[in-house]
């Protein structure tokens, strides 16, 4: 069991909470607290005593006051303002290509910086980017959605779409520094905090930690209310989960897969879908969570009373109400073929994570099914309403 609990005077007394990260490519440390932006030009000064060019790569939804801040925090390096309208479509080679080619003719040298600023997409095309200049120039990360925040900054991650599927070109790439500030989740609208939660939920059901009962307790509070300790201790906690298989698999060979749950059924619902705002990542993320819990039923892998219990924090919490509504039966097969060109499959087969129970979940690799089985359980795994 890991411990993920916070010390409660560190969530009442101290604005600023420190994950230390130490794995064979690189340590860096994981900063989480409430307006702490202030502390990045000191964190910079530390890490990268030699830059002089940054290169801001900035979500157009982020706040502007939370631009400006960082624009004056870092008014003593040379910035160079890179905005995009973030949707998955950024994330392609083409575009990581024009951003590169942007950069290198501002003859930045590997002691300089690139920053993302932004969701996921931005942050992943920002990471990847920074990976190939140069064969690697430095990376600073600061998430500003609660996806981002749990997901796709911890565990050195990066990529872009393919016209095959979702992140089949990428690399691993550990940042200099991750800085999690909670006060910019201000601005996201529901929606795009159920986006960030459902990796949450996630993380609490993959791993035996007792955090999925301080989840239930908490959800309301956290995604109605936004309490800021909450928030602070389920994103601590979440990115505790996250690094705990990163750390045994860097490279995502085996037991990191673990953090698929759910992913094969949501990357292929999201290629399916055209990566449109019909269906965020967080939305086909909680449906290929529940896919995967009752087909880990139907082949007798975990009880009824697991995917009761599940659905009873869905219900609760308002997160999915009919399944069917995001699919059309003529789309089936398509979805299924996306699912069969997952990069974590390895033959003709799809590789899944299915969950034995709150906390423990199938091992890599021991179960896959054929695409004519996918085709048979597919229509009963989104036959779910709450």
């Amino acid at each position: 069991m890991v411990d993920l609990k916070l010390p409660e005077r560190l969530l009442n007394y101290m604005n600023l909470n420190e994950i230390k990260v130490n794995i064979s490519e690189s340590n860096y440390s994981i900063f989480i607290g409430n307006k702490i932006l202030n502390i990045l030009p000191k964190k910079i000064k530390s890490l990268c005593p030699k830059t002089k060019k940054i290169a801001i790569i900035l979500d157009k939804k982020v706040p502007k006051k939370y631009k400006f801040k960082i624009k004056k925090l870092l008014k003593n390096y040379q910035l160079f303002i890179f905005e995009y309208s973030a949707n998955e479509k950024l994330k392609s080679f083409s575009n990581v290509n024009k951003l590169s080619e942007k950069i290198l003719s501002k003859n930045f040298n590997r002691n300089d910086i690139i920053i993302a600023v932004g969701g996921g997409i931005v942050g992943d095309f920002s990471a990847f980017t920074a990976s190939i200049i140069k064969r690697g120039i430095n990376f600073i990360n600061i998430p500003s959605t609660l996806l981002a925040q749990v997901d796709s900054s911890i565990g050195g991650k990066t990529g872009v779409n393919s016209i095959y599927g979702k992140n089949l070109i990428g690399s691993f790439y550990q940042p200099k520094i991750v800085l999690i500030d909670v006060s910019l989740l201000n601005s996201l609208s529901k929606r795009e905090m159920v986006c960030g939660y459902a990796e949450i939920l996630k993380h609490s059901l993959i791993l035996k930690n007792n955090f999925f009962k301080w989840l239930k307790l908490k959800s309301k509070k956290i995604l109605e209310y936004r309490e800021r300790n909450l928030l602070k201790q389920a994103i601590y906690r979440s990115c505790k989960v996250k690094l705990y298989f990163v750390k045994k698999d860097v490279k995502e060979k085996n037991l990191r897969m673990k953090l698929n749950f759910g992913h094969t059924f949501a990357h292929a619902i999201e290629a399916q879908n055209n990566y449109s705002h019909k269906i965020n990542h967080g939305e086909a993320v909680l449906i290929g969570m529940m896919m995967a819990t009752k087909l880990s039923v139907i082949k007798k892998v975990c009880s009824n009373n697991v995917m009761l219990e599940i659905s009873k924090i869905y219900r609760e919490n308002n997160l999915i109400s009919k399944f069917k509504k995001f699919f059309k039966k003529k789309n089936y097969n398509k979805i299924i073929h996306f699912m069969a060109n997952d990069k974590k499959n390895d033959d003709q087969k799809i590789n899944l994570i299915l969950l034995k129970s709150i906390g423990r979940t199938t091992n890599p690799g021991t179960f896959k099914l054929s695409l004519k089985e996918m085709k048979k359980h597919f229509p009963i795994l989104l036959n779910f309403n709450f």
